[in-house]
């Protein structure tokens, strides 16, 4: 969470989000309203908020960034059709992808792309090709909603992709609850990161390395990736 998010919800007077989310602010919640609400239910909960809105403060709470798979889109696009004139501003705060990069160390230093495996709003057949696509770039690749009980050979799928364009000993992270309770890192590479899919669940976040990355030993024994940004081809260090 940025501080920005914090005040933006110390000053709100009705605080909308999905449970979860709500359960992780709860220290800042008191003496607010709120409304909670679940998967399935944004279009739902946006409305609610641009409702509210015209005469209340009301803070729509998302998991990471809200721009990034979040809720920002959709809310806009409410507001836009309410044709109301209220102002709205979205507040940054940490995606998936920086968060968990930064626990396995600096896999994503240069160009890099985030692809979600879910396909409740994207058709399966367009994120195969968009992986597909990612994989061949050379790029350091992050992938969102990995595995669901509704979605279990999502992740096998995008790794047999990724073995069509990356030598097996690419590194590969898994990171779950990244700055959460019940956090885990592990490291692994390409070839052998089949072996772990059944650790893998919505709260992971795999970040699958590009071409220069490389596996590095941390001060503590323990491995992490890196993706040299170039530095080497232009200085002596």
């Amino acid at each position: 969470m940025t501080g920005r998010a914090r005040q933006v919800i110390a000053c709100a007077d009705c605080v909308i989000g999905n449970g979860t989310y709500l359960d992780q602010v709860a220290p800042l919640l008191g003496g607010k309203e709120t409304i909670r609400s679940s998967m399935g239910k944004e279009v739902d909960r946006a409305r609610k908020a641009v409702e509210l809105a015209c005469s209340r403060q009301v803070a729509v709470v998302s998991g990471g960034d809200p721009g990034v798979y979040g809720m920002a889109s959709i809310v806009l696009e409410i507001l836009e059709h309410s044709g109301l004139d209220i102002a709205v501003e979205v507040v940054p705060g940490v995606t998936a992808a920086t968060a968990a990069a930064s626990r396995l160390g600096a896999p994503l230093s240069g160009d890099f792309t985030v692809i979600s495996l879910s396909d409740l709003l994207t058709p399966w057949e367009e994120i195969e090709r968009r992986l597909d696509l990612a994989f061949r770039m050379g790029v350091p690749v992050v992938l969102y909603n990995p595995r669901s009980r509704g979605r279990r050979d999502h992740l096998a799928v995008a790794l047999s992709l990724a073995v069509r364009h990356l030598p097996p000993e690419t590194p590969v992270g898994f990171v779950k609850n990244a700055f959460r309770d019940g956090e885990q890192a592990a490291v692994t590479t390409l070839g052998s990161a089949a072996k772990q899919i059944d650790e893998v669940d919505m709260h992971a976040t795999v970040i699958i390395g590009g071409q220069g990355s490389r596996i590095w030993r941390r001060g503590d024994g323990a491995q992490g990736i890196i993706t040299p940004r170039g530095y080497e081809r232009k200085y002596l260090y």
